[in-house]
């Protein structure tokens, strides 16, 4: 039952589907502005900023809809996405939607935090659509989210109900699992 609810939660994580088509090549010239956080290919340049290469073009677009509208709240990326067109968003994530990431788990998988590896996967790749990808995520962006959902000041219906039984003690595990995880981006071929 678990497992059931925790896959159709993955589902529910994208938000609502991207409503046009995006350039790849147009929302590289968008990710310029992007790169100095988020880098080029999506490998984050900062510990408070996410990996978003190789993320579901949804996740990525509801995400930046959400800043833009203000349902979800950043200092940085508030004022980035309120400039955003819908073409740009959808152009901008077509770009990091098609970068390739790959995960290097130097650890046993079957240590996974079980919790998270039925969707985000034991090294970090998601393996339930709509859910984001958390290999090599710097642990204070992991622990800082995980708090937001504990405390409501993220809501989401699969994270929040989770993160609301999580200990400081079990948020800081997961956050280093994810972190030791070695990640790597190349561009699409």
């Amino acid at each position: 039952m678990r497992a059931a609810f925790l896959a159709l939660g993955g589902v529910l994580l994208a938000g609502p589907l991207c409503a046009q088509a995006g350039d790849p090549e147009a929302g590289r010239q968008v990710a310029g502005q992007c790169r100095t956080c988020h880098g080029l290919t999506g490998l984050a340049e900062i510990p408070v900023a996410p990996n978003i290469g190789g993320e579901p073009q949804d996740y990525l677009a509801g995400q930046l809809r959400a800043f833009r509208s203000g349902a979800r709240e950043n200092e940085m990326m508030s004022v980035v996405a309120s400039s955003l067109s819908d073409q740009q968003i959808a152009d901008v994530t077509a770009w990091y939607a098609a970068q390739v990431p790959t995960a290097t788990l130097d650890a046993d998988a079957a240590e996974a935090p079980e919790l998270c590896a039925g969707c985000h996967g034991a090294d970090g790749i998601a393996v339930v659509e709509g859910a984001p990808n958390l290999a090599g995520e710097p642990n204070i962006y992991i622990e800082t989210q995980l708090k937001a959902f504990r405390s409501g000041r993220r809501e989401n219906e699969v994270m929040s109900p989770i993160a609301a039984d999580l200990s400081d003690a079990e948020i800081r595990a997961v956050s280093d699992w994810y972190a030791a995880v070695t990640l790597e981006m190349a561009a699409p071929e």
